[in-house]
């Protein structure tokens, strides 16, 4: 895992998690809102764009090595801590894992019911499709599906070209076996839970089970939007979301 850091340092620290199959550079917008005022840390989950070389393992494992970042760079305790997807299954795991490590959190479009079949499926059908993914047009669907606009579209492709198969594969199984753990009702955190409208019913159910497993929660469905569109798409009304929770 690597960390890309904005801001100045002694400022309040946010760590923003990007979605899978992406990086660092789908949040640009929202880093640029935010840079003035506080210390923006994002990482670069194992096996996405600049850090492809370190295979992926778990959601578990980037829990543990953003929680060693944590206490090594930033004093054990951030100010929030926001995930999209898979970076939002991991920002879970970290509050599961440490209750106190931050004050707030953010957690958007975030699987906690464990798909049939995923690991049934996974390997097989990677292992057949794998060589598409590097394909520019099947590439373009991708991201279309994944709201990354036009003009980080060659970020995202040369990113997708580096992603391993044994990465693909163990982050799929990851995100879809993922569920709730008993720790995450001991956070001390004040939590935010975003859902779009237009996901599918599983991520709704994903996130009232969050809310419910969250004291002090507050699930946030924003009917108009899909999978990540706020954070991937509406940075300013994303920034607005955290405004709203920072003053809880």
């Amino acid at each position: 895992m690597k960390f890309k850091t904005f801001g100045k340092k002694e400022n309040p620290a946010v760590v923003l998690l990007h979605g899978g199959g992406l990086s660092w550079w789908s949040l640009r917008k929202i880093i640029a809102l935010l840079e003035e005022e506080y210390y923006l840390v994002a990482p670069i989950i194992d096996g996405h764009g600049e850090d492809g070389e370190t295979t992926f393992i778990s959601i578990e494992d980037s829990a543990r090595k953003l929680i060693g970042y944590i206490d090594e760079a930033l004093g054990g305790k951030v100010h929030t801590i926001c995930g999209l997807s898979i970076g939002g299954q991991i920002a879970a795991e970290v509050l599961s894992q440490r209750n106190d490590i931050s004050t707030y959190a953010l957690l958007e479009s975030t699987l906690v019911y464990p798909i049939p079949g995923t690991r049934l499926l996974t390997v097989p059908v990677y292992s057949m499709a794998y060589g598409w993914l590097k394909n520019k047009s099947f590439a373009k669907l991708q991201a279309k599906s994944l709201f990354v606009t036009e003009d980080l579209f060659d970020l995202y492709y040369q990113d997708s070209l580096k992603i391993s198969k044994q990465s693909l594969i163990n982050i799929t199984l990851s995100n879809g076996e993922y569920s709730i753990k008993d720790g995450l009702k001991d956070t001390k955190a004040k939590v935010g839970v975003v859902v779009g409208g237009k996901e599918l019913g599983i991520m709704k159910k994903s996130a009232r089970a969050l809310t419910e497993a969250l004291p002090g929660s507050e699930r946030i469905e924003l009917p108009k939007y899909g999978h990540g569109e706020l954070s991937l798409v509406h940075a300013d009304e994303y920034v607005d979301v955290l405004k709203k929770l920072w003053m809880k």
